[in-house]
C-alpha cells in the first residue's frame, strides 16, 4: 500500500538508491522506490535459468580495493572466490586477457620477461611519438601485433568506429604484466554474490514500499509525495534534452539456453576479429562454478544508442562532458530556486551523474551521500 508522504523517492532502483534506501530506512526514514523496469536492481538484476543465475544486463564482477565497499556488500551476503580470467579469440586462436605473459609465450613463443619486454618495445620503437588516433596510441603502448589481434577489432565494434578515427585518450594506458598471471584486475577484493546479486538487492530494499513499471517522468506528480527526491536516471532526459541529447553507447543481447553442460569452459571470451558480430559471450554458469546439466551463454552486441534504448556507457569526451557540466548547473540552479513546498532532487549514479561507474565506485559515491544525509554508519 502507498502512503500519501515519503521522507525519500527514489527513482530508480540500481545499486545507487539501493545503498540509499539501505540507509535511509536504517535512519528511520520513508522510502518510495519507482522503477521504469518490472524488477529492481538495475543491471546487476539476475535471472534464475535452470537454477543458474543469468546477468540479464552482461557480466557484473565485483572487485574493489576499498575495504569499507567489501564489508558493506559482504554484510548482505557470502561471496565466492571467482577470479575473473576472460580470455580472447581472434579466428580460433585463444589468447590469455589482460596482456601477460601467457598472452606473450602464445603470441611469440617468448618464455621469460626479457624476451617478452624486447619483442614489445621493437614494436613501440615503430610508433609515432604523438599520437594523433587511438590505433597510434594503442601501438605506442603495446606494439602492433598485440594491437591487429587483440585490440582493434574488438574496439571498433565497441565504439562502432575504425581505431583510426577514435581519440588517443580513449585508450590512456593498457595493462602489460611481465608475469603468468590471468587475473584480470588488480583490485584486493573480488568475487560474485553466492545467489546471484538479487540477493544483495532484496535485503538492500527492505522495509521500502516499491511500484516496478513505472516511468517517473511520465508521472512526475509522484515529486510531491516525498521531501526528497534521488533520482539516478539520465540527467538530461529529465531536464527533456533542453541543453541537447548527452551520448552514450548501447548493448544487445542474445540469451540462449543450451542443453549441454559446458558451452566454452570460461565465464567470459572476448571475440577479437572485426567480423565476428559480438564482442563477447558468457556463460552464466562458471560465474558460480555451476554444475548444471545445462547452461545459459549470452552473446553481448555493441549498438549506437538511439532514444528508447538502454544507455550503458557515456561517451566522456570534451563536447559531452561540457555539455553535462550544463545539466549540473541546471540542476544546482533549480535546487537553489525551489519553493518550499517543492523537494530536493538529489542527481546520483552512473546516468545522473554521467560517469562510467564499476559496481564499487557507484556503492563508495552512495555511501558518502549517505555519510552526509544520515551520518556515517560503519
Amino acid at each position: 500500500m502507498i502512503r500519501d508522504r515519503y521522507d525519500y523517492l527514489l527513482c530508480g532502483a540500481g545499486l545507487y538508491n539501493a545503498v540509499v534506501a539501505y540507509h535511509a530506512i536504517k535512519a528511520g526514514k520513508t522510502c518510495l522506490v519507482v522503477e521504469k523496469r518490472d524488477h529492481l536492481g538495475g543491471n546487476v538484476y539476475c535471472e534464475d535459468v535452470e537454477g543458474i543465475h543469468v546477468h540479464k544486463y552482461g557480466a557484473h564482477i565485483f572487485h574493489t580495493s576499498d575495504e569499507r565497499v567489501w564489508n558493506f556488500v559482504n554484510s548482505f551476503c557470502e561471496f565466492n572466490r571467482y577470479t575473473n580470467s576472460p580470455v580472447a579469440n581472434y579466428k580460433g586462436e585463444i589468447y590469455n586477457m589482460p596482456f601477460n605473459m601467457n598472452t606473450f609465450n602464445k603470441m611469440w613463443g617468448v618464455v621469460t620477461p626479457a624476451e617478452a619486454k624486447e619483442k614489445i618495445d621493437s614494436q613501440r620503437a615503430k610508433a609515432v611519438s604523438e599520437p594523433s588516433n587511438l590505433e597510434e596510441q594503442a601501438i605506442k603502448l603495446v606494439g602492433e601485433d598485440i594491437y591487429k589481434k587483440l585490440i582493434k577489432g574488438y574496439t571498433e565494434k565497441q565504439w562502432g568506429r575504425d581505431c583510426s578515427e577514435l581519440p588517443a585518450f580513449i585508450i590512456k594506458r593498457l595493462p602489460v604484466r611481465y608475469t603468468y598471471d590471468n587475473n584480470y584486475f588488480n583490485d584486493r577484493f573480488q568475487g560474485i554474490p553466492i545467489g546471484g546479486y538479487n540477493v544483495i538487492i532484496d535485503r538492500l530494499f527492505e522495509g521500502c514500499d516499491t511500484m516496478c513499471g513505472c516511468d517517473f517522468l511520465k508521472n512526475r506528480e509522484l515529486m510531491h509525495v516525498a521531501d526528497k527526491v534521488v533520482y539516478t536516471g539520465a540527467i538530461d532526459e529529465f531536464f527533456d534534452y533542453s541543453e541537447g541529447e548527452l551520448s552514450y553507447r548501447s548493448l544487445r543481447f542474445e540469451t540462449e539456453l543450451l542443453d549441454m553442460e559446458n558451452y566454452q569452459g570460461n565465464a567470459v571470451v572476448n571475440y577479437t576479429d572485426r567480423e565476428t558480430p559480438y564482442t563477447r559471450i558468457i556463460e552464466h554458469k562458471h560465474f558460480e562454478f555451476g554444475t548444471q546439466p545445462k547452461t545459459v551463454i549470452t552473446r553481448e552486441y555493441p549498438a549506437d544508442y538511439k532514444r528508447g534504448m538502454e544507455r550503458y556507457y557515456p561517451v566522456n569526451d570534451e563536447p559531452n562532458q561540457k555539455l553535462f557540466e550544463k545539466y549540473k548547473a541546471k540542476a544546482e540552479e533549480m535546487n537553489k530556486n525551489r519553493k518550499d513546498s517543492e523537494p530536493e532532487i538529489i542527481f546520483g549514479g552512473r546516468l545522473g551523474e554521467y560517469k562510467y561507474y564499476d559496481m564499487d565506485k557507484v556503492i563508495a559515491s552512495a555511501l558518502s551521500f549517505c555519510d552526509t544525509e544520515f551520518g556515517r554508519i560503519g
